[in-house]
């Protein structure tokens, strides 16, 4: 994640800092993870239907890895529908995607193999909470004046662009070797 998304990566470690900061009672799931959620899905033939993860960040990314026994060639693809792409799923195989944002699923396996998934994300609502001094959204859109709540619109109005700004582009890669 560090090396292909370096201000992303960032973008997440400074919330997560400021989180656990806040809230010295919180633990990590795994202390070398920049993810704080996990999903595990024990099949034994899990099929993900076309989704979104509607409650992720709209530029956050989702780490998903094929685990179990299976012929990539037949089955247990990722098909990312919004790129029009069928993707060779093999098992211990991880791809990083905006989940909140590209429509994915998986195909079916063939009956007597097994297809697992572990899918580590972190969820849009932590990064709204630690933005909004550590208080629901509705607690801080509410508390707002009417000058701060016009300028909170503006900032969400560019917030597109803030966070394709945090994805890499091929030369920021290669400046960076």
């Amino acid at each position: 994640f560090a090396t292909w998304a370096p201000s992303l990566f960032t973008y997440y470690a400074q919330h997560l800092h400021d989180l656990l900061l806040h809230d010295m009672t919180l633990i990590m799931n795994w202390m070398t993870s920049i993810f704080v959620c996990a999903t595990f899905n024990f099949g034994p033939r899990t099929l993900c239907f076309q989704h979104t993860d509607s409650s992720n960040l709209p530029f956050s990314w989702c780490a998903i890895t094929a685990l179990g026994q299976f012929d990539y060639c037949l089955g247990g693809h990722l098909v990312l529908w919004d790129l029009k792409l069928v993707i060779n799923f093999l098992p211990g195989s991880m791809v990083l995607i905006p989940s909140a944002i590209l429509r994915h699923s998986n195909t079916t396996i063939c009956c007597k193999e097994k297809w697992y998934s572990f899918t580590q994300y972190m969820a849009g609502g932590l990064f709204h909470w630690v933005d909004y001094s550590y208080q629901s959204s509705e607690a801080y859109w509410n508390g707002l004046n009417n000058e701060d709540h016009l300028r909170a619109q503006a900032e969400r109005e560019g917030w597109w662009k803030f966070g394709l700004g945090l994805f890499s582009r091929l030369h920021d890669l290669k400046s960076m070797r």
